[in-house]
């Protein structure tokens, strides 16, 4: 899993000074945790993402974002509330998911917004 800074998010993600509409730059769709050391709900995330970087590695990316470190990011998605999971599939618009999601949840949202729009386009 890699954490992004606004300089890798603006080449992986979205170049948000570029562009004022939406467009993906990355080659895979992605999920993004925008997280802070201090949230507890956060913690709890956290090893479930790792478990699904290893499960669909290659399929899709997972990225993390400290809300602490990379405050300019977080307003630019006007998050307030961590963690806040962004889903980006590659040819829809963004869906943002806020609060701890438990596996299950979280796998079907890569399957239903991530992984069904790869396949719906390809």
């Amino acid at each position: 899993m890699e954490h992004l800074t606004k300089e890798t998010f603006l080449e992986k993600v979205f170049n948000f000074e570029k562009n004022a509409e939406w467009k993906f730059e990355g080659e895979l769709p992605c999920l993004i945790d925008f997280y802070a050391d201090w949230c507890g709900p956060c913690k709890m995330v956290a090893p479930i993402l790792e478990e699904l970087s290893k499960e669909y590695d290659g399929k899709i990316n997972i990225y993390k974002v400290d809300t602490e470190a990379e405050q300019e990011l977080s307003a630019a998605f006007g998050i307030r509330s961590i963690p806040s999971l962004l889903f980006v599939p590659m040819n829809s618009q963004p869906q943002m998911a806020q609060g701890a999601l438990p596996k299950d949840a979280m796998k079907q949202a890569i399957n239903d917004v991530l992984l069904a729009d790869a396949t719906a386009k390809a």
